[in-house]
């Protein structure tokens, strides 16, 4: 079965839920033998990933653009190899998967974590929007380029960090870029994500027979990231989570989950035997999420995020896009 229209989109009944850490969610799971690859893998919730799965006995390559500061932050975590990539350079992109495919290793799990968030507008140097490069196409051009090494694994996840910003857009296929409608940083990163919805369940129903699963998550709202870092502050008060003066909220504050609680959502989907035999779903607070058709409500997946005929024209779209065929066989 497949998870188009959302389908398969209904919780499982985890035993975790949204205050769960990475530590539970570990917890008798053994990774030793596992090579993975963590995207973003230097801060915030990557870092946490990362230091979970090497710590359960996995090698976790963590591709990091500034690499000073991947050695300062990785310092003292077990099993770690640091390569250089910057998701911002489609070339970047392609020496990183060369080489790792030139070593001849299998790859068990993609954890496709860096993200951009609420930035002003900006394009690379294909004119492409730059929260749409790099939170999806990169990481697109990634999967595909890392494909041999998934499909070598005969047993891989591709976990894509989504976000529950999804909801702020549907993929606008006629102007994914803004070149002809006004510019909105919430818009630009919401069809990012959408965008990365699709490609998820996209990818497992294409991948499965490889046995290759892919699944998208929502960490959830997670304190102490550099994500924010850019957006400007009339943008926090009018999403609600500030007061005038810029202090976060007392009830938005006692909401923001832990970096181990972010993190574990993301450990759990590359990990958990309790998804052996479902894909391409979207999951938030370690389960699969509901579906919900209420864009006024926070949280759940949106069903636009996973509809069949969207899907299928965005895997076409991206490849014309990157300029990168991927073909699943």
């Amino acid at each position: 079965m497949n998870n188009y229209q959302g389908a398969l989109q209904k919780p499982i009944n985890s035993g975790f839920n949204a205050k769960s850490t990475t530590e539970e969610v570990i917890k008798g799971i053994n990774l030793e033998g596992k090579i993975a690859i963590v995207t973003g893998g230097n801060s915030g919730i990557g870092l946490e990933t990362v230091k979970t799965m090497a710590i359960a006995g996995a090698t976790v390559i963590v591709p990091a653009r500034d690499i000073e500061k991947a050695k300062k932050n990785l310092a003292g975590i077990p099993n770690i190899e640091l390569e250089e990539l910057d998701l911002a350079n489609p070339d970047s992109i392609d020496r990183f998967a060369e080489k790792f495919l030139k070593s001849g290793r299998p790859l068990h799990l993609l954890i496709n974590n860096a993200g951009i968030m609420w930035v002003p507008l900006r394009r690379d140097h294909r004119g492409f929007e730059s929260q749409l490069a790099v939170n999806y196409l990169a990481h697109f051009q990634l999967t595909a380029r890392l494909w041999p090494a998934l499909k070598q694994a005969n047993g891989a996840r591709v976990v894509n960090v989504s976000s529950g910003g999804h909801q702020f857009s549907d993929f606008n296929f006629e102007d994914p870029n803004f070149l002809h409608r006004d510019y909105e940083t919430l818009l630009g990163y919401g069809q990012s994500k959408t965008a990365v919805n699709l490609f998820s369940m996209e990818l497992d129903n294409r991948a499965k027979e490889y046995n290759v699963r892919s699944y998208a998550l929502c960490p959830g709202a997670v304190g102490g990231t550099e994500l924010g870092r850019e957006a400007p502050l009339d943008l926090f008060q009018k999403l609600g989570y500030v007061d005038s003066e810029g202090n976060l909220l007392p009830e938005v504050k006692a909401s923001l989950k832990t970096i181990p609680q972010g993190a574990a959502t993301t450990v759990w989907c590359a990990t958990s035997p309790s998804l052996n035999d479902l894909g391409g779903v979207y999951c938030e607070n370690v389960d699969v999420a509901e579906l919900s058709s209420d864009v006024k409500i926070i949280g759940g997946i949106k069903t636009y995020s996973l509809d069949e005929t969207n899907a299928k024209r965005l895997w076409k779209l991206s490849e014309e896009m990157t300029g990168i065929p991927f073909d699943i066989n």
